[in-house]
């Protein structure tokens, strides 16, 4: 018996482009007296340095892949540990809470600090850091959660119905 929506693997790409748009609107909106070629520009020197800056197009058009690449990622890892953090957290929007504050941390504390992005100040505003976990909790925390704990609730059920 087939259930809507229980192809784990349409699921997870559906909620890639989900997240990965959720969050490029976030930025956008965050930073809406920055030029989105900027931002996108910004993203794309985390690999491409100084030289993102006088890019162009391409570098806007690398800057939304590695964007959409960054939020792939995340958005993968959490939906499969989602079974592990739901058997412990017992809510998918705590569960979601913790994802999104969970990727702040990594991105600030280890992912962004490896990269050849500007520096920024060493101490963020309270502001800023608000906006930022903020963004990631609602574009991607909550998405993920959601949607992982639709897709693994059919696969319980579909496993309930076969037996």
């Amino acid at each position: 018996m087939s259930i809507p929506g229980d192809n784990k693997t349409l699921t997870i790409i559906g909620l890639c482009f989900l997240t990965g748009t959720l969050d490029a609107i976030a930025a956008l909106l965050i930073s809406y007296k920055i030029s989105p070629v900027i931002i996108f520009q910004y993203i794309a020197s985390g690999w491409f340095g100084q030289a993102a800056f006088k890019g162009g197009t391409t570098m806007v058009i690398w800057g939304i892949l590695f964007h959409y690449l960054i939020a792939s990622v995340y958005s993968i890892i959490f939906f499969n540990l989602y079974p592990a953090f739901i058997k412990v957290l017992k809510n998918k929007y705590l569960a979601g809470l913790l994802f999104g504050l969970l990727i702040w941390l990594v991105m600030n504390f280890a992912v962004l600090p490896l990269t050849n992005i500007p520096k920024r100040p060493a101490h963020p505003n309270l502001l800023s850091m608000t906006e930022g976990i903020a963004a990631l909790i609602i574009c991607l925390g909550i998405p993920i959660a959601v949607t992982a704990e639709k897709y693994y609730r059919k696969q319980f059920l579909k496993k309930t119905l076969d037996v």
